[in-house]
């Protein structure tokens, strides 16, 4: 029982794997941080575009952020 419990000890065979699990884990974490913080600007971005068009005399630093809510079809 000693032996297997010294050989299981040893034995690194699959670290690798859990490894490269990890550094895929945190990728993918790191990749939707900077996903949500890039998709919030661009959504600030369309709504001032938006806004200038609807209303052709706002400049864009007097456009507001607030987007309006789309008309519902019947």
């Amino acid at each position: 029982m000693t032996n297997f419990i010294k050989n299981f000890w040893k034995d690194e065979e699959g670290a690798t794997a859990i490894e490269y699990g990890l550094i895929a884990g945190l990728i993918a974490v790191a990749i939707i941080a900077g996903a949500s913080a890039i998709g919030g600007g661009l959504n600030e971005m369309f709504c001032k575009l938006s806004n200038i068009v609807k209303t052709p005399s706002t400049t864009w630093a007097d456009a507001s952020t607030t987007c309006a809510a789309a008309p519902t079809t019947p």
